[in-house]
């Protein structure tokens, strides 16, 4: 069934998820509608660009046309006059039967025109489309005037759906699917003992300074060594804390690694390190793919009660969660570790629930089954 995948920018190299439905949904019979394109298509599928140059004309109208659709669909960015008609023409080339939107945000931009062609629309909410977003009013009325135009919804996790909800948002078809992970190249390796990872972008989201403290409140001195894989804004200032806290020689920070690297370092790791908070715009995770990648490694996660973390880490089973910023928690919990003198069942129990929850070729026909049972059910 030839899909359409809607992102906001393509190629995005850590979109793994939206990677990985482009390259394989339906046998990859796919194309892409992606808001602005950096010139790199490794994938090779056919491509508009939502975004490129407007044509004379519709530079004349985008002042009209954005301010209505801002007014009544609560966004300016759906496609009018020459673009549009372009879009639906590129459509029917391709001879696109589902459009698949990989953010509610992008779901906006598609679902009136899909309707306006007879074309089934589907949205999946990935983290902050269903949680900063929402402190918009303008975006809570937007998505309750979009849903009824989709013919279903995908969530990573039911912690999103939920939060939907709460907003008045919600549509009678809606999944729980997460993204997942490759089960059969994320697999555990021979582990180094005492040994920490963490991996993403070094944002409020992730906490990375309560990381750093709570490992060095629990681990300074001791046989153990944390490895920081990712960059950002608050690369440096963790740097200068861990000579602070007097355990440089205790952190590696290695910045941002290829995919492959990450895999090989998980492998290896014993203990995962994510503590995960809300960050002030109210922005939050879905169900981070680095704690799923993480169990199929069978590395142990230290991570918290938030978003759709606890839908795949049991505290005290396969992994351990306290509370959002409680540091002292989370140092105590990362001591326990560190003096439980067998990790290897919390191990197994982290591979296992990967390996039952979390197989992406299992998830993936479970998309592919439900968007053909809806399209099915529509004609």
């Amino acid at each position: 069934m030839k899909t359409c995948i809607v992102t906001s920018d393509y190629f995005v190299q850590g979109e793994t998820f939206i990677n990985r439905h482009i390259e394989h949904m339906f046998g990859g019979d796919t194309c892409i509608l992606c808001g602005r394109f950096n010139g790199k298509d490794p994938l090779g599928k056919p491509l508009f660009e939502r975004r490129a140059p407007l044509s004379v004309a519709d530079r004349l109208r985008a002042p009209l046309a954005m301010g209505w659709n801002a007014l009544v669909e609560g966004t300016g960015r759906l496609p009018f006059g020459d673009n549009a008609r372009a879009l639906e023409a590129w459509l029917r080339a391709e001879r696109v039967e589902v459009i698949l939107a990989e953010f509610g945000t992008q779901a906006l931009v598609v679902a009136q025109l899909a309707n306006r062609m007879g074309l089934p629309v589907f949205s999946y909410f990935r983290g902050t489309d269903a949680s900063r977003a929402l402190r918009s009013a303008q975006r809570v009325r937007s998505y309750k005037r979009m849903m009824p135009r989709l013919d279903g919804v995908f969530s990573v996790s039911q912690f999103l759906l939920d939060n939907l909800a709460r907003h008045g948002v919600s549509h009678p078809n809606a999944h729980v699917v997460p993204s997942g992970v490759d089960i059969r190249r994320f697999t555990p390796g021979p582990k180094r003992p005492g040994s920490f990872l963490a991996v993403g972008r070094m944002v409020e989201k992730k906490a990375p300074r309560v990381t750093l403290r709570a490992f060095a409140a629990a681990a300074r001195g001791r046989e153990a060594h944390l490895t920081f894989i990712g960059d950002g804004p608050l690369l440096d200032p963790c740097r200068a804390l861990a000579r602070d806290l007097g355990v440089a020689d205790q952190v590696t920070f290695a910045g941002a690694l290829p995919h492959d690297a990450v895999r090989a370092a998980l492998a290896e790791t014993e203990i995962f390190l994510q503590h995960s908070v809300t960050a002030r715009d109210g922005n939050t995770e879905g169900l981070p793919t680095a704690i799923q990648e993480a169990l199929s490694a069978g590395c142990i996660p230290v991570s918290t009660w938030h978003a759709g973390i606890p839908e795949a880490v049991e505290d005290g089973v396969n992994g351990l969660l306290v509370p959002e910023w409680d540091e002292a928690a989370f140092a105590d919990r990362i001591a326990r570790l560190l003096d439980m003198s067998d990790r290897g069942p919390m191990t197994e129990a982290a591979r296992r629930t990967a390996i039952a929850k979390f197989d992406n070729a299992v998830l993936l026909d479970k998309v592919e089954t439900i968007l053909r049972d809806s399209v099915a059910a529509r004609s």
